[in-house]
Order: C-alpha cells, then sequence, then structure tokens
C-alpha cells in the first residue's frame, strides 16, 4: 500500500535490532552494512485515495543510511 507520512511520526519505539532483524542479510545487500534497527510508531498518513488516517508504522533504519521501507501495519480509529 503507498502513503505519504503528513506530520512527525511520535510514539517511536525499536522493536529489534542487530541480528533479531529477520531480513538483516538482504538489507545488508540492499542498502549496505550498518547497524540496522526496526522501529515502530504513530503517524498521521494520506493513502493513495487522498484520505487521511492515524496508523502505526514500521520502518528499517540506520545511522547514516535513513529510513527504509515504510509500511502501514495497523490503521488506527481516527
Amino acid at each position: 500500500m503507498e502513503f505519504e507520512v503528513i506530520g512527525p511520526i511520535r510514539e517511536v519505539e525499536p522493536i529489534a535490532s542487530g541480528r533479531a532483524i529477520r531480513d538483516l542479510p538482504r538489507l545488508r545487500k540492499r542498502y549496505g552494512t550498518a547497524r540496522w534497527r526496526k522501529s515502530k510508531g504513530i503517524a498521521t498518513v494520506r493513502l493513495l485515495d487522498g484520505t487521511i488516517h492515524t496508523a502505526e508504522v514500521h520502518w528499517y533504519e540506520a545511522h547514516g543510511i535513513g529510513r527504509k521501507e515504510l509500511k502501514i501495519k495497523f490503521p488506527l480509529r481516527d
């Protein structure tokens, strides 16, 4: 699902880091070797159809590389 994050991501917390990340070999191959973390947070998002929702967003991030592969996991009630 394609979406755009509008506004800041709040209530950010790590889910996994290092070898606990299942996709670690793929991330390293695609984006480079770094100290990867998987995180989650709450954000306001705009979907392709133009509707705006509050959702739980998950992503991978690494220092010097930034946030990659953001995805919506749970749409929250507005």
